[in-house]
């Protein structure tokens, strides 16, 4: 292949990926100055004090994927795996209330440092939402940390465990991290066509790089 050839492959394919060089850059350095436990709001979190309970009557139900107590609040449930499915019960066996929205809240005050302000209910998935990939329902409690700032927690209304924190930092790395895989919309694909493609690209470029740089050191 002739050196001009050459060079004319490297400079205009590297100019082609460069804005996604850019990005990918720049999301890097935000995703290496950012704790990701900060970032999916841990901070916010108490530490939990352990209770000790005990099984008042046998529980029979075949569960492949276990059986997991805690303490709703005060009183003592159990969640079950079914095939992918997770049911809340109380000990007797019977199937547990939804949490009223002033009892969310109550779980807000006790397991974070956030005050809540307001609850809703969420039963419909979106795209790109900051709940995705949660099982619904959902409470989302929109709530205030010590600086003011509103920060989103999402709550199984049965179980009343804290399934996701969301705040702008979290907003930011996802932003990012959508730009970075090249998967806009729903930002959890790592294998889309739009990074294979550049990636070779970016192959491409380097290699057209290294052997243009030989090749000028001949002449």
């Amino acid at each position: 292949m002739k050196k001009v050839a050459l060079r004319n492959i490297h400079r205009y394919l590297s100019l082609f990926i460069s804005i996604q060089f850019l990005l990918w850059t720049i999301s890097g350095v935000f995703f290496s100055f950012n704790k990701i436990e900060e970032v999916r709001g841990e901070q916010y979190l108490l530490e939990s004090k352990e209770k000790d309970f005990s099984i008042n009557s046998p529980i029979n139900i075949n569960s492949s994927g276990g059986i997991k107590f805690f303490y709703r609040l005060d009183d003592l449930v159990y969640e079950v795996n079914l095939g992918g499915s997770f049911y809340v019960y109380h000990q007797d066996g019977n199937p547990i209330a939804k949490l009223s929205f002033s009892e969310a809240k109550e779980i807000i005050q006790t397991k974070t440092n956030l005050t809540p302000i307001s609850v809703g209910e969420i039963s419909k998935n979106e795209r790109g939402s900051e709940y995705r990939s949660r099982p619904l329902p959902l409470f989302k409690v929109e709530s205030l940390n010590k600086d003011e700032k509103v920060i989103n927690v999402y709550l199984d209304p049965y179980s009343g465990q804290i399934r996701a924190i969301r705040s702008t930092q979290w907003r930011m790395w996802d932003f990012l991290w959508g730009l970075h895989i090249m998967d806009w919309t729903d930002r959890d694909n790592f294998n889309n066509n739009f990074i294979k493609f550049f990636s070779v690209l970016a192959f491409i470029s380097a290699l057209s790089g290294i052997l243009l740089f030989f090749k000028t050191r001949r002449t």
